[in-house]
């Protein structure tokens, strides 16, 4: 292939081209852990047949519960002799209970969609729930007693339809072992779950569970971003598959935990915090890797959560449903004395280290699609518009640092030609580098300021990158083409589009210290590079990026036209006659 040459770049090495180097290896290893550590959802198939009773798929009619049978509910109330289903419903869900266990089978989200975007989104995992239990199943050390308890049929206190608010209760009575569920609704996302349980009149210990993963997580990339989130005191922590260990407890006087992925959780809040034991569950499971066929399959990780206590007594709330902020931050822990003013759940939305960064990015976001553009799309590219003029000083500061280090650059050459006798470990290289900075310090030159719009831009792109992974209002948001912003570009036009806006950005900047074989390769591959990257990224992100190259395209056609500009076109010219001099 022939050399693409810009005429605005035909200088020779320097200090900026090690420099943008080695800012453009960290760019990439910065990249690279993105993809390692956060992998995007793709689209999941639709949700499998159900497999237990009175349980619908996406918005499928629900079959009219049964009534309860004769003899169902025998003299002091011990035990059910037919399996019925009970069905609670407010304007936020629909929850399918049944007398087997006394735990919900399906668990319908009523304003959300599920990942093939035809019905409802269940947050039973249905395939795992099947093999490791159902959520508001209860969970002891013994196993032979856990599975009896969910195979027991428990008399409830009604069976068919009921309307929140209400209550639900599920006893059960034999052979000595006693157990009593009380479940309570609201209008809310929140269920309050009382449960007492003895053995041959002792108390017999249990804990209120939430099994088996959620019913977003479909392939393996779903399943990665399960976490078990706690908070504890004031300070939200984290729980990774690695960390859990099958029924072994995790310490800590925590006002909520339970379990999350990237949009939807299901978490416990005690009546008492501290007095509730939180246990973590840990499966493994075959999933397959791709949405759209079921070869090739890994073996992942499915998370679950358990709350209760040795005492047979456990009172918590639970909260199931979306990570939407305005929601988590109405649903607060209790306090010590009883009263909802704990910790919101604000913090199970893990926007990372950079929260600094990315909840504000996501608030302005969300004023932007509130009070300019009622499209996630366009908002994005109206935030990067501003986040792009905001940063045009700096961009000019960038070119100005550029044109002084290159104006000094003989005489650092020169300095450099007068110790280069001299081991990197002599005592005397440091003499060099005092005289280097004695000049830099005269000719007022910073040679940190070409670095400072990337010291900017990475943690603004990578908090970017934080809010959109976990903003749920982004998730099957359309854009033009796109149907979900929070998924990558099914066509791949913004990732091809962003390589050539990339190429044009690197094709126009004035680089004069760059010298002809770096500048091929930072004009050329380094757009492939990123450009493959965004090919597995949110589309919301490639918008994000492309749009912003687009600025810069804009920007940098009319910085060249400027004096500093032209200034730059002439150090470059005169590098470039002098160095093809020496051929």
């Amino acid at each position: 292939m022939a050399e693409i040459r810009n005429p605005n770049q035909p200088g020779g090495g320097g200090q900026d081209s090690r420099t943008l180097l080695m800012f453009s290896a960290v760019f990439i290893l910065i990249f690279l852990g993105l993809q390692y550590f956060g992998p995007k959802k793709p689209a999941a198939p639709a949700q499998p047949a159900p497999s237990a009773v009175g349980a619908g798929t996406g918005a499928a009619a629900y079959p009219a519960a049964p009534p309860p049978a004769p003899g169902s509910q025998p003299a002091g109330g011990e035990s059910a002799s037919a399996e019925s289903t009970t069905v609670v419903e407010n304007a936020l869900y629909r929850i399918v209970f049944s007398n087997r266990g006394g735990q919900a089978v399906s668990w319908i989200l009523k304003k959300y969609k599920n990942d093939s975007g035809l019905g409802s989104l269940d947050l039973v995992n249905r395939k795992a729930a099947a093999r490791f239990g159902y959520p508001l199943s209860l969970w002891t050390e013994d196993k032979t007693l856990r599975d009896r308890l969910a195979g027991a049929l428990f008399v409830a206190s009604s069976t068919g339809q009921l309307t929140a608010p209400g209550e639900l209760r599920f006893t059960y009575a034999s052979g000595g072992l006693a157990v009593t569920k009380t479940l309570s609704f609201d209008s809310s996302y929140v269920v309050h779950v009382a449960v007492t349980a003895t053995d041959n009149g002792a108390p017999l210990p249990v804990w209120v569970s939430w099994p088996a993963g959620l019913g977003d997580q479909q392939t393996t990339p779903d399943f990665a971003q399960g976490e078990i989130d706690a908070m504890e005191g004031d300070k939200g922590v984290s729980f990774a598959a690695k960390k859990i260990s099958d029924g072994a407890p995790l310490n800590g006087a925590f006002q909520w935990a339970g379990l999350g992925d990237l949009y939807f959780t299901a978490v416990f809040l005690p009546d008492s915090p501290g007095q509730l034991q939180l246990i973590g569950l840990h499966h493994l499971m075959d999933v397959p890797r791709h949405p759209d066929r079921p070869d090739p399959v890994d073996s992942v990780p499915v998370l679950g959560a358990a709350m209760g206590s040795s005492s047979g007594r456990a009172s918590m709330r639970l909260f199931a449903g979306p990570k939407d902020i305005d929601v988590l931050t109405s649903v607060r822990a209790s306090a010590d004395n009883g009263a909802l003013t704990g910790p919101s759940l604000e913090s199970a939305v893990n926007f990372g280290y950079l929260t600094v960064i990315a909840k504000p990015l996501f608030l302005i976001l969300r004023w932007v699609h509130e009070h300019i553009v009622s499209n996630w799309g366009w908002a994005i590219l109206v935030l990067t518009l501003v986040i792009n003029l905001a940063m045009l000083p700096t961009r000019i500061q960038m070119m100005k640092s550029a044109l002084k280090m290159q104006r000094i650059q003989p005489e650092m050459n020169a300095i450099k030609e007068k110790y280069k006798k001299y081991k990197a470990n002599d005592p005397r290289r440091a003499e060099m580098n005092q005289e280097m900075f004695a000049l830099q310090k005269r000719e007022g030159v910073n040679m940190f300021g070409g670095c400072l719009p990337m010291l900017i831009q990475w943690p603004l792109l990578y908090g970017f990158y934080r809010m959109l992974m976990h903003t749920i209002e982004l998730r099957q948001a359309p854009w033009l083409w796109l149907h979900n912003l929070a998924a990558p570009d099914p066509l791949h036009i913004l990732p091809i589009f962003f390589i050539v806006t990339m190429f044009l950005v690197q094709y126009l900047t004035p680089s004069p210290g760059m010298d002809p074989a770096q500048q091929k390769m930072m004009a050329l591959t380094m757009p492939v590079f990123f450009g493959f990257m965004t090919w597995n990224l949110s589309s919301g992100l490639a918008l994000y990026w492309a749009f912003g190259n687009v600025i810069n395209v804009i920007q940098q056609m009319f910085m060249n036209r400027t004096r500093l500009g032209r200034q730059m076109r002439e150090v470059a010219q005169k590098r470039a006659a002098k160095r093809l001099g020496r051929r």
